[in-house]
């Protein structure tokens, strides 16, 4: 009885270590964690939003350069939470301290808690100084708060746990890579991140629909503007559906032992 009682209780030392640890490991690359995603932001700006911004009229009445600030906040989200969730669990398998803690008295969940949340913390924080570096350059408005809120923290989780699936299945840097640099980037460029899906003729806005990005950067753009190109409860719903998705993955990834005990 006492066994199974100690089963049942949160190993809360364990999780705030791995933690701690993965967070400070983001202030030791403060430059390549924050400056740099920046930096890209507003060069982003500075092409998309003064050059071209400049030349084309404003989308659904909102001036080119806010417009594509829910898209360039999702744009470093999706790669910053992958990113961190990947290579967090990635290195340990690579040096082959995985099986210590494997071995440690924390389970699973707590182990996903400690590295998603780390991860989804970092993701969340730099997306918050995006929004800030954004307001620098134009007017930004958030006409639902707490929905913009929800999306943040739901998409940074979602995509951490993506991240930490990446990182259990690589078996190689080349293969940490290969989905973010050769899937997901580029569907987060053809999902509505610097334009909006309205503007496509009907052939290609149908085939866009099939982008599972395009329900995100909608969503996320209805929290601001109050615009989407999608029903932004369908948005909210495929995020959502996705995080399940991905919980069911690592459960069965930790039940079977699948590239973490071979």
């Amino acid at each position: 009885m006492s066994g199974a009682v100690a089963r049942l209780r949160f190993n809360r030392h364990g999780v705030w270590a791995i933690y701690k640890f993965e967070m400070a490991r983001a202030l030791r690359t403060l430059v390549q964690s924050l400056v740099t995603p920046v930096i890209t932001t507003t060069l982003y700006f500075v092409v998309f939003g003064a050059a071209i911004g400049s030349r084309m009229s404003a989308v659904h009445g909102i001036n080119y350069g806010a417009f594509i600030v829910p898209g360039l906040i999702m744009l470093a989200l999706f790669t910053e939470s992958m990113s961190n969730a990947s290579f967090g669990i990635f290195f340990p398998k690579f040096v082959g301290t995985i099986y210590e803690l494997l071995s440690a008295p924390i389970s699973s969940a707590e182990i996903v808690l400690a590295y998603v949340g780390a991860a989804a913390s970092k993701s969340i924080c730099l997306g918050l100084v995006i929004l800030a570096t954004a307001s620098l350059f134009v007017p930004i408005r958030i006409l639902h708060p707490v929905w913009m809120i929800a999306f943040l923290l739901v998409t940074a989780v979602t995509f951490s746990l993506f991240g930490f699936i990446l990182g259990l299945w690589a078996k190689g840097w080349e293969q940490l890579q290969f989905i973010p640099m050769l899937v997901i980037t580029p569907l987060t460029f053809l999902g509505g991140a610097f334009y909006s899906i309205g503007m496509l003729p009907p052939a290609w806005r149908t085939f866009s629909l099939f982008n599972p990005i395009v329900y995100l950067i909608s969503g996320f753009r209805w929290c601001f503007y109050g615009v989407a190109d999608v029903n932004v409860t369908v948005s909210f719903g495929m995020t959502v559906g996705f995080l399940v998705l991905c919980l069911v993955v690592i459960s069965w990834i930790f039940k079977t032992g699948y590239r973490l005990k071979n």
